[in-house]
């Protein structure tokens, strides 16, 4: 598999969005995972792995979000360098699927359909809601929330509803 290493800056950008911490990312080292899909998998300084996109900056090159969890582990603040190594994401969904929901998506083919209907970044949002948590029971709930939601809903998902559902739904 093909991989990219490179060297990037941490900058923010002044927007009213989420995620406004980032890491540039020159086109032309990133060209091999422009033609199909921007999905690849990013290591930063050897040592923080995770799924994500390059997403166009509107003047030709890419940069790559970061959150706020990545940037306390690296303790990451604006101008610091970072090491960046890139590998194209050949995974189904973008995310890693969590066995414990891979195994509730088979038990459950009506839940399974509704689940794979929602376009790819609602699909994205909810493997990160439910692999977020570090215990198996947690994500198990959490992923059994979901797929009732989704049945309960026909298919039609609203975060805050679905939050609302979570929070009903709490340690039962």
């Amino acid at each position: 598999m093909e991989r990219v290493e490179l060297k990037s800056i941490v900058f923010k950008m002044q927007s009213s969005l989420l995620w406004d911490y980032r890491l540039a990312i020159d086109k032309i080292d990133v060209e091999a995972f422009i033609p199909k899909d921007r999905r690849v998998i990013c290591t930063l300084n050897n040592s923080i792995k995770f799924n994500c996109a390059l997403l166009p900056d509107g003047k030709g090159n890419y940069f790559i979000n970061l959150n706020k969890d990545i940037r306390e582990k690296l303790s990451l603040t604006i101008d610091d360098e970072v090491l960046v190594s890139l590998v194209k994401d050949e995974s189904k969904y973008g995310m890693p699927l969590p066995e414990v929901f891979e195994e509730l998506l088979f038990q459950d083919p009506e839940g399974e359909k509704l689940f794979n209907a929602l376009t790819p970044g609602k699909i994205r949002s909810l493997l990160y809601v439910i692999d977020k948590p570090k215990s198996e029971k947690l994500k198990l709930q959490k992923g059994l929330i979901i797929l009732d939601y989704l049945k309960d809903a026909n298919g039609k998902l609203d975060f805050k509803e679905l939050t609302e559902a979570f929070k009903s739904n709490r340690f039962k």
